[in-house]
C-alpha cells in the first residue's frame, strides 16, 4: 500500500510539472531581434544623441541585457516584449544606479510604494547614488503596434519629457505641482526623485 501511495504522488508531481513547464512555455514571448530592440529603444531620444546610446533590451531567456555599450550620455531601454503596450525610454547615465535598483527590487516583488521607500532611505544613507543636479529622461509610450520596426518610427504614442531636480518643491521652482497634460508640472515634490513632468500627447505631436 505504501509503494503505491508514493507512486501515485511521484506520478502526480511529474504530472505538476510538466504542466508548468508548458504553461511557463506557452506563457513565453520571444524578444525581437537585437537590432529591431535597440531600433525601438532609441526612439524617445534626441535624434543627435541616438547613436551613441548604451541600450539595455531581452535575451532570448528574457533577461535584460547590456544589447550595445554606447560612449554618450544616455542609457535607453527597449520594450519589454511580455507587455502589450509599447514603451521605451532614454535617460542620463547617471541616473543608472537609481534605475537598476528599482529593476531590482520589483523583481523582487516589491510594490512601487516600498520601492520607493527604499530607495530613498538608501539615497538618505549614501547607499544609493543620485546625482545632484538636473538631468534628463525622454520616453514613448503607446498601444501595441505603435513602433514599426520596418522604418524605426513610432506614431500614436504619448511621449514624455522628464527632467529630475533632485528635493525641488513648487515653491524652489515656481512650478504647478497639479498633473497637467501638455504643461509642465512638478511630480514628487520634496524628495530625490523630484521632477518636472511634460507630457505630449500622441493626438498633438509635432514631427520633430
Amino acid at each position: 500500500m505504501r509503494i503505491l501511495e508514493l507512486r501515485s504522488l511521484s506520478i502526480c508531481a511529474v504530472i505538476l510539472a510538466l504542466a508548468f513547464a508548458f504553461a511557463t512555455a506557452a506563457g513565453a514571448v520571444e524578444p525581437p531581434a537585437a537590432a529591431e530592440q535597440i531600433a525601438g529603444a532609441v526612439s524617445p531620444a534626441p535624434e543627435s544623441m541616438r547613436a551613441a546610446a548604451t541600450i539595455l533590451g531581452y535575451s532570448e531567456g528574457g533577461e535584460l541585457v547590456t544589447l550595445r555599450e554606447g560612449q554618450g550620455e544616455l542609457i535607453c531601454l527597449a520594450d519589454d516584449p511580455k507587455q502589450e503596450r509599447f514603451h521605451a525610454a532614454c535617460y542620463f547615465k547617471g541616473l543608472e544606479p537609481f534605475m537598476a535598483r528599482g529593476r531590482e527590487l520589483r523583481a523582487q516583488g516589491k510594490e512601487r510604494g516600498e520601492v520607493l521607500e527604499t530607495r530613498e532611505k538608501e539615497i538618505a544613507s549614501g547607499a544609493l547614488e543620485m546625482p545632484a543636479g538636473p538631468t534628463a529622461l525622454y520616453s514613448l509610450t503607446g498601444p501595441a503596434g505603435s513602433f514599426d520596426p520596418a522604418t524605426g518610427e513610432v506614431t500614436g504614442a504619448n511621449r514624455t519629457y522628464v527632467v529630475y531636480i533632485p528635493y525641488a518643491t513648487a515653491e524652489t521652482t515656481g512650478l504647478s505641482p497639479e498633473a497637467a497634460v501638455g504643461k509642465p508640472w512638478i511630480m514628487s515634490p520634496g524628495k530625490p526623485w523630484a521632477h518636472i513632468m511634460l507630457v505630449q500627447p500622441a493626438e498633438t505631436e509635432e514631427e520633430e
